[in-house]
């Protein structure tokens, strides 16, 4: 060989040295998702479908909302810890049934969509800072003569199943033998569908859920938001049980956003501005509870 291209052969050996050093000095450490994901060069994502204006398709059949823009800063900052700009983010439909195993048996590595943290799920996966603040109420027809809980005796009602308003509905139902035909259906699309052809009296759900149930009426006017509210819940992203690391990293990502400001600024664009696909404004504005969280990030449990 001559000189030249030994040295030219030893020049590009150390510059390979030296990128494969500084490629493991930014994974060293890493366990759990975070050593997964670097490993396999790619993140996988959970999403809902149809849950304006949090996780829901756009007309080309993308996830857009508010909560997929918190997942979007998270993997950016998933990216920025692992030294993998190229990182390939995948994205996978979840439902209320199944999104607890679709990530304990490893198909996503996190959601941060809809999902309530509470004591029970807390035993099965691990919860992050909340990103948003609700309550449980009622949607009707604004002649329907529902205007509170009580007026559901005797009512078909629908609620979503597998959903914290699903169980206290129930349990409302039974302790005060109100009779009610309590009807679980697969998604929020189905609970608005049997509300709106009159196959149910009143769907309960999260308020702000519910307004972006209303948005997707041919005339929101006839509906109305109603009830005293049953619960207060907060959201939360989820993440394996114990990956003290991957919580970590959306906990700091997300107390970031809330206290910068950013999370003001993506409230704003999709709670209170036209929305995707019908330009539709749902005119719900922040709440207290939310503000408080902005102003102090935490993954409280609430009730």
């Amino acid at each position: 060989m001559a000189i030249a291209g030994y040295f030219a052969s030893v020049a590009a050996a150390a510059v390979i040295s030296v990128g494969a050093t500084a490629a493991h000095a930014q994974t060293a450490g890493l366990d759990g998702t975070l050593a997964k994901v670097a490993n396999d060069g790619v993140v996988v994502v959970g999403y809902r479908e149809a849950s304006i204006p949090f996780s829901y398709y756009d007309d080309g059949k993308n996830p857009i909302g508010y909560s997929m823009d918190v997942t979007s800063a998270v993997i950016e900052q998933i990216k920025a810890r692992i030294g993998r700009a190229d990182l390939e983010v995948r994205k996978l439909p979840i439902t209320s049934q199944n999104r607890i195993s679709l990530l304990q048996n490893g198909t996503i590595d996190f959601e941060c969509t809809t999902t309530t943290h509470n004591e029970s799920r807390e035993k099965q996966v691990d919860f992050t800072n909340s990103i948003f603040v609700v309550g449980t109420r009622l949607m009707a027809a604004k002649d329907s003569g529902i205007t509170d809980f009580p007026d559901l005796k005797g009512q078909n009602v629908v609620v979503g199943a597998g959903t914290t308003s699903e169980i206290l509905l129930r349990k409302m139902n039974a302790e005060q033998q109100m009779g009610m035909n309590i009807v679980s259906a697969k998604d929020h699309a189905e609970s608005f569908l049997m509300l709106s052809t009159g196959r149910a009296k009143a769907m309960m759900m999260d308020d702000a859920l519910l307004a972006g149930e209303r948005a997707k009426a041919k005339d929101a006017s006839k509906y109305v938001i109603t009830g005293t509210p049953q619960s207060r819940e907060s959201y939360g992203c989820m993440v394996r049980k114990g990956d003290t690391q991957m919580k970590q990293l959306l906990d700091t990502t997300i107390a970031e956003l809330q206290t910068s400001g950013k999370a003001a600024q993506i409230y704003q664009k999709w709670f209170m501005s036209p929305i995707p696909p019908r330009g539709l404004n749902l005119d719900f504005p922040m709440s207290d509870d939310l503000k408080s969280l902005f102003a102090q990030p935490n993954s409280n449990i609430l009730n």
